[in-house]
């Protein structure tokens, strides 16, 4: 029992990933201002912006709506981005634990973010949350089944194997599945896939600053809104972190194969800065067509590739 809350509470859980996000929100801030030609935030200012909401700000509950509801919204998505991250990280990290990383499960508990912003958006009885909100399940009907068509690609890749630590351990002993035609597939359709979960341009309209001034945020402020943030920052981590365990051979802890573990990350992380502040938002329906067509074309593309041996 004190394993499990040493797990989920500081290593590789909330305290870890949640340090660990905001340093990488600090990078990806750092990256997009120096795109655009700006000398960008201090190293500390993620945690200086997470500890004002939390500390000072004033937690202003909407006159409509259900307040309890509202406030408990950003509690799940802290949970459900902490047990996703301690399921994601305990075999990146391999240390042993009962629970042996199900594929299946980390898929559903990444997706209790996402409908815990929908849960608050509709219980602020806010018009343009409730926009926002519709936006987001739209968007998530598109790029689940993309990330899911990824999952089946990397479990056929990984000879039926469910578990992260076997996946894991075949990439180890045999290569990274990026290293075939059908591993740069999967990876272009999860990449994508993790720029949605995390509503970065070009799939941002669940908030959309300029349409709908935050959209399913609206409404929060002060500590409810830190909850968010923190979620998000544990979010930013823990993706690429998945990606790294499915398609990139995982984490190797030892020597110089630490930096390239970081490298893996940040990365990762790179890209999706890059294809934030290269790209232009679109609508709902260009990102369903998007999903629902191309991405879902190219997964099934590897898949039908996976099973000839590419």
């Amino acid at each position: 029992m004190a394993a499990n809350l040493f797990y989920f509470l500081i290593f590789p859980g909330l305290l870890f990933a949640g340090i660990t996000g905001a340093f990488l929100s600090w990078f990806d801030r750092k990256i997009t201002a120096r795109v655009q030609f700006r000398k960008g935030p201090p190293l500390l200012q993620p945690f200086y912006d997470f500890f004002k909401l939390l500390l000072v700000k004033e937690t202003i509950l909407p006159k409509k709506g259900s307040p309890v509801l509202f406030l408990l919204a950003p509690v799940f998505s802290v949970f459900g981005a902490t047990m996703a991250g301690v399921f994601i990280l305990l075999p990146l990290f391999n240390i042993a634990s009962g629970f042996r990383g199900d594929l299946i499960v980390i898929f559903y508990l990444l997706t209790i973010p996402s409908f815990s912003y929908i849960m608050g958006a509709l219980a602020s009885g806010n018009p343009l949350a409730a926009v926002g909100g519709s936006r987001e399940m739209k968007l998530i009907l598109s790029y689940e089944l993309t990330f899911l068509l990824v999952i089946a690609g990397i479990i056929m890749k990984a000879g039926q194997q469910f578990d992260l630590y076997s996946i894991i351990g075949t990439q180890q002993q045999g290569g990274a599945f990026i290293g075939s035609i059908s591993g740069i597939l999967l990876f272009i359709a999860a990449l994508f896939c993790i720029q949605a979960k995390l509503a970065l341009v070009p799939f941002d309209m669940p908030e959309a600053e300029a349409e709908i001034t935050e959209g399913i945020y609206i409404e929060y402020s002060g500590a409810a809104y830190a909850m968010i943030k923190l979620a998000k920052h544990i979010m930013l981590f823990i993706l690429p972190a998945f990606l790294a365990a499915l398609l990139l051979g995982g984490f190797r802890t030892e020597g110089i194969n630490i930096l390239w573990s970081i490298l893996k990350i940040v990365g990762t992380v790179l890209l999706l800065t890059l294809l934030r502040n290269t790209n232009p938002r679109i609508k709902i329906r260009q990102a369903m067509s998007f999903f629902l067509i191309w991405m879902n074309l190219i997964a099934i593309a590897a898949i039908v590739l996976i099973v000839f041996g590419y």
